[in-house]
């Protein structure tokens, strides 16, 4: 469904006529006329640039976008300006078609047509002497520079593009796995979801040796008549004889760099310890690193102590000690290149896949105690009302004094210190749970968006089986480095600012004013307020989590509520933080496993005057925004890889257990019928929708539900049910779940009457029918949840 066109508002208009007629202040027309004329980068300043405005009446022009923003008449994203359904400058794209003259045709890759309508057309401009990297063709994915053109063309084209890099090329292959036939032959298990029960026949002369649970990548070939497509083997990617190499299959299905180039690994082998040329000796103050159990580098260190400057009385020094990953990883050199490529580090279970070589992330820059580490500081003072004063940046060398968990942490602060942390808990772990206390003030203050979604960790087996899922305890342990390396990232957006220089920000921007309403039209089923006056802030959506907080909707209405919010991404471009609700915000803390973070470092080196390793000069914001998409891209590649094989896991897990029942929760409702997460271990699988009962279900999607037309019983997203397994299937991470739950109890009044598109269960015994059909042809059906969109910090 398209946006209904812009509302026009009586009263707004007449106000505008009079503010215009009764000064100097310029037309509404040649305002939006600016905007359209200049597409991208235009803000309040540029406009108040143009137009001459003062300071009073930039608070009226800032009133003025507001209400354009709501009528639709532009769109609004942070502090930026544009027509409504504009591109950004920089983007990633699927190449789709060519056109008439044999041109390239893109659209963007990431685009919501229910509420943004048709995806606009990209006609990709080819120059004659293209840059390597940039060769593409139909079913190619690209980042690209983006330009809208002064009149749409004939074939409705409205933008021009030039391609930046070609970020994956059209699959010709097939990934998956092996199954050896009595014959020497064999059959491909494909890995992806869409192409689950699409079996290919695998010729004896065509295995390349592949042995049967070998993940393999197959070239499709052509096949004549009925059966299965036949394909042949191009290459063996690795045994998957026990689920230690599961995480192979989301590794090589994205395309997850594994091995560095040749040169790079030379680079990190010639890597020298960082000594004290250049550097501020701070190996005498006594940072502590904090981080998980199992962690295999340490990059950030933290130390605290009371101020002693009368004029802070009650405040604090904290010091954040970062590695410095930029010391050994110059710019344009092979580590960079391979860095870049990778973006940042995969974690799975069983392995991670690092963004550097271990001889840089588990060695030279792992912060270990008691050796000599080079870092980049941050000293920052903390007033007593938990608010950061000041701050400074050094290039140090630096003597780790421990190493701790954070559960070792917190059991030391709860008075049961072991030998570690017993002679550490006066002189550093007390300061440094005071300050927390105090930076805490500020952030309560602050109010960031308080969602509450507990995260499951897989915990292996030695052999690499699941052994069990747990949920780990949120520690004040884990607070305190989480806001101490909030502070220092938004130190290092200030401190880059302040210089002028060009830098990666961190943003989230709020929430559409569609998924606003969409939230409000859910709550009012739930009978809850969402008055919303002024400025959206996280504020709103608290009050309403606080609402809930230990009723039976909370976690529903944690869900809806995330469900709600934008995606956070890296740009040149700074429009704020919404969930942190910071306006300024820089990732810093992580440069071992964030190329953000090292691009950061580059600039405070530049910017300072640090000595080698800086940003160069000829690094202009242009530049930073292609490397921000890029990375955008990496990150989001990242996490599905990471949720995938954990979905592996899990059916994996749950294979030997059909015909188990568990309780779960609803995490999803679509057309298609009901996701659900067990609540022991996690696992999302699909009770498809014609086995719900004997009658129709409409998809009720402001209640976010299923409902009856005959009997008004009603499956809600964040219900309570008891499930049974029906089927698993584990290279694609997929389960199949029977419903036993009944629904609500329709609610009085008038009875629904089917909708169009309410779709009709079997009639016979649930499920049969469908059963039946799977058992012919051997299909797989099973399904996986639709994650909400997630931010991080």
């Amino acid at each position: 469904m398209r946006n209904p066109p812009p509302r026009r508002a009586p009263a707004r208009q007449a106000d505008r006529v009079a503010r215009q007629r009764d000064s100097d202040f310029p037309s509404t027309e040649a305002i939006v006329a600016f905007i359209r004329a200049h597409p991208g980068k235009i803000g309040t300043r540029e406009l108040a640039r143009e137009f001459g405005l003062k300071n009073a009446d930039r608070a009226v022009l800032k009133q003025l976008l507001r209400e354009l923003a709501d009528e639709g008449i532009i769109k609004k994203s942070g502090k930026e300006v544009s027509e409504p359904k504009t591109l950004p400058a920089t983007l990633l794209a699927d190449i789709t078609s060519r056109d008439s003259d044999g041109e390239l045709l893109a659209t963007p890759a990431e685009w919501d047509e229910v509420e943004s309508g048709e995806p606009p057309k990209i006609r990709i401009h080819i120059p004659r002497r293209p840059q390597l990297g940039t060769a593409a063709g139909v079913g190619d994915r690209a980042l690209l520079r983006v330009e809208k053109l002064d009149e749409p063309a004939r074939d409705g084209v409205a933008y021009r593009g030039r391609i930046i890099k070609v970020i994956d090329h059209a699959r010709t292959r097939v990934l998956g796995i092996f199954r050896k036939n009595p014959d020497g032959g064999g059959r491909l298990i494909p890995v992806d979801k869409k192409q689950a029960g699409r079996e290919l026949n695998i010729a004896k002369t065509d295995t390349l040796g592949a042995e049967d649970g070998d993940l393999v990548s197959v070239d499709l070939v052509r096949s004549r008549g009925f059966g299965p497509a036949s394909g042949k083997v191009k290459e063996r990617l690795g045994s998957l004889a026990t689920e230690k190499a599961i995480s192979l299959i989301a590794i090589h299905s994205h395309d997850i760099p594994q091995a560095f180039s040749r040169d790079a690994l030379r680079e990190a082998e010639e890597a020298q310890p960082a000594n004290l040329k250049g550097r501020e000796d701070w190996r005498d103050v006594p940072l502590v690193t904090i981080d998980p159990p199992d962690a295999k580098d340490h990059d950030d260190a933290v130390h605290a102590e009371e101020d002693s400057d009368p004029n802070n009385k009650g405040g604090f020094i904290v010091n954040v000690a970062i590695a410095d990953v930029a010391f050994y990883v110059q710019p344009g050199s092979a580590l960079d290149r391979d860095a870049l490529t990778r973006g940042n580090s995969v974690y799975f279970p069983d392995r991670v896949v690092p963004m550097l070589p271990e001889r840089i992330s588990n060695d030279l820059c792992s912060l270990v105690p008691g050796e000599p580490r080079g870092a980049l500081a941050v000293r920052m003072v903390i007033g007593p009302d938990g608010r950061k004063r000041s701050h400074t940046f050094h290039r140090i060398l630096m003597r780790s004094a421990a190493k701790l968990s954070y559960a070792q942490a917190q059991a030391a602060i709860d008075g049961h210190p072991d030998d570690t942390t017993g002679p550490l808990l006066s002189p550093i772990l007390k300061p440094l749970y005071v300050a927390y206390a105090c930076v805490k003030r500020a952030r309560d203050e602050r109010d960031p968006l308080d969602l509450d979604l507990p995260e499951r960790k897989i915990l292996l087996k030695p052999d690499g089986t699941v052994d069990r899922v747990v949920v780990p305890e949120r520690l004040d342990a884990h607070k305190l480095i989480e806001e101490f390396m909030i502070l220092a990232n938004v130190a290092a957006a200030e401190m880059l600012e302040k210089k002028s220089l060009p830098l990666i920000y961190r943003v989230h921007d709020e929430p559409t004013l569609e998924k606003v309403h969409a939230l409000q039209e859910f709550l009012k089923t739930l009978d809850l307020p969402f008055a919303k006056a002024g400025a959206l802030r996280p504020t709103v959506f608290n009050r309403v989590l606080t609402q809930v907080k230990g009723h039976d909707a909370e976690q529903l209405v944690n869900e809806v509520v995330l469900r709600s919010q934008a995606q956070a991404e890296y740009s040149s471009e700074n429009y704020g933080h919404f969930g942190l609700n910071l306006r300024r915000y820089a990732h810093f803390t992580s440069p071992i496993r964030r190329y953000a973070d090292l691009v950061v470092h580059r600039a405070l080196i530049r910017a300072l005057g640090l000595g080698e390793g800086a940003l160069p000069e000829a690094e202009t914001s242009e530049a930073l925004s292609e490397v921000a998409a890029q990375i955008s891209v990496t990150e989001r590649r990242a996490m599905k890889a990471e949720r995938e094989t954990a979905d592996r896991l899990i059916a994996h897990f749950l294979a030997d257990r059909i015909g188990a029942t568990f309780q779960g929760r609803i995490s999803g409702v679509t057309r298609a019928g009901l996701f659900v997460k067990l609540a022991d271990t996690g696992a999302d699988g699909l009770i498809p929708i014609r086995t719900l009962g004997t009658e129709y279900f409409n998809y009720d999607e402001t209640r976010h539900a299923l409902i009856g037309t005959r009997s008004g019983a009603m499956h809600r997203l964040g219900d309570v049910v008891d499930v049974r397994l029906v089927e698993a299937a584990p290279v694609a991470g997929a389960l199949r779940f029977e419903l036993l739950s009944e629904g609500h109890a329709p609610s009085r009044g008038r009875r629904r009457e089917p909708a169009r598109g309410a779709f009709k269960a079997a009639k016979s015994q649930p499920g049969a029918r469908a059963r039946k059909k799977d058992r012919k042809s051997g299909k797989a059906r099973s399904g996986k949840s639709k994650k909400g969109k997630s931010w991080k910090t």
